[in-house]
């Protein structure tokens, strides 16, 4: 049987029929999670993924599909002016109830947190379609922060039929809001499929500079760091105490060099450029299509980061994570050791980077278990679950213990930058 809750149910599909469920995204981080569960649900073929671009950030979503080879089959068209939650949630709704009369899907799953995550399950919701939530159970336990993803994704978690979640954790946190049972199972997370997957595609850098870098860390002559902000509660003020720290680590140890790739908001481009674009050995880039990312992790000595998506990906690689927020919902990375929450502020930022740069057995130990997120099966186990919740099998999966074992990977022909 199915999963039992007070949600809708999947209706009945004849026999030789295959179902569509649709694959939402709306960011790139989304898009970049959904693929490998569309790859999985190709492989096997007894259900068609039909992969939705939501329109709130079109072109992060097109590219982040093309790195693995697909293309949105349905692009909704949005007309922003205020660029506002209110305007963008509206006409989401719109165009996901447009959708959803139109093809009447067996489910819809949505991902994470996003304006796009709620959007989609609300509408789901709505039709009586069963809502699938990728990536569940994530909490701060601060509705302030991360802000709105916190409020969003606890909604997502009344709506939802199914829910996939990353870790043990994450189950733990929605039995702890009374969800709990048949319809939660922990599969790991996709973005451990994604980033393996595209990193050893070796995809080529559109900036020349970061081909030059590679080969100077590849050489010996050169160790890289990597730090991406974007959270907008670090806008402003904390922005500069990061940008102020980062300067600093490079002015203290000649070796380093950072891959800053800046967010496209101008005012917040400007103010990366404002500190950092005279400092030497920093590199300031527009933002990077994922397969590019991903490679450039791989290359790292060390991360600062405020994305949730890094802290997944890099215990994979065996790149420590320093934490550029002060809560974050991703604990598992915390509580292994393969990341460190260091806030914005800019003294422990440095001491701590320059203490793990100068350390290389503490960098070593940090990511020695591997990555506490996942194995790289947890797509194949998405497409298992949407299989049972639509009646194509009769046997419920088995709940999915975290992988236990070592996830971290070297690239053919990486060196270790210690």
């Amino acid at each position: 049987m199915g999963p039992s809750a007070l949600v809708p149910g999947p209706r009945q599909f004849h026999r030789g029929e295959v179902p569509e469920v649709l694959l939402v995204a709306g960011t790139r981080p989304e898009a970049v999670k959904m693929a490998p569960v569309a790859a999985a649900m190709y492989a096997v073929g007894r259900i068609r993924p039909v992969l939705v671009n939501s329109g709130q950030h079109p072109e992060m979503v097109d590219q982040a599909l093309e790195s693995f080879g697909f293309a949105a089959d349905v692009t909704l068209e949005l007309n922003r002016v205020t660029g506002g939650q209110a305007e963008l949630t509206s006409q989401l709704i719109e165009e996901f109830d447009r959708l959803f009369t139109e093809r009447v899907p067996g489910a819809v799953l949505v991902q994470g947190d996003t304006t796009t995550t709620l959007a989609g399950a609300l509408v789901a919701f709505w039709r009586q379609v069963p809502v699938v939530h990728l990536e569940a159970g994530l909490r701060s336990h601060d509705l302030t922060s991360p802000f709105p993803e916190e409020g969003n994704r606890k909604m997502v978690g009344q709506l939802a039929s199914l829910h996939l979640t990353p870790t043990a954790d994450a189950a733990a946190h929605l039995a702890a809001e009374s969800l709990q049972g048949n319809n939660v199972l922990t599969i790991g997370n996709t973005v451990v499929d994604a980033v393996l997957d595209v990193a050893a595609r070796r995809a080529p850098y559109s900036d020349a500079r970061l081909q030059q870098l590679e080969n100077r860390v590849h050489g010996g002559q050169s160790r890289l760091v990597l730090v991406t902000t974007h959270r907008r509660e670090s806008w402003g003020e904390p922005l500069d105490r990061v940008l102020h720290a980062v300067e600093d680590v490079v002015r203290a140890r000649p070796d380093v060099e950072v891959v800053l790739p800046a967010h496209p908001n101008p005012a917040v481009r400007a103010q990366v450029v404002d500190v950092l674009g005279g400092v030497g050995r920093v590199t300031i880039t527009d933002p990077l299509p994922y397969a590019q990312m991903a490679r450039l992790l791989a290359q790292c000595t060390l991360v600062l980061s405020d994305s949730g998506g890094i802290q997944e990906e890099a215990p994979s690689f065996g790149v420590p994570a320093l934490v550029l927020r002060d809560v974050t919902e991703r604990m598992e990375a915390v509580n292994a050791g393969c990341a460190v929450l260091v806030g914005t502020d800019r003294e422990r930022i440095t001491s701590l980077t320059l203490r793990l740069l100068d350390t290389p057995s503490a960098r070593q130990a940090m990511t020695a278990d591997g990555n506490p997120f996942g194995d790289g099966l947890a797509s194949v186990r998405t497409e298992q679950a949407l299989a049972w919740l639509l009646g194509m099998q009769q046997q419920r999966p088995d709940e999915f213990a975290p992988y236990a074992g070592s996830a971290t990977v070297r690239l053919p022909g990486e060196v270790d930058v210690a």
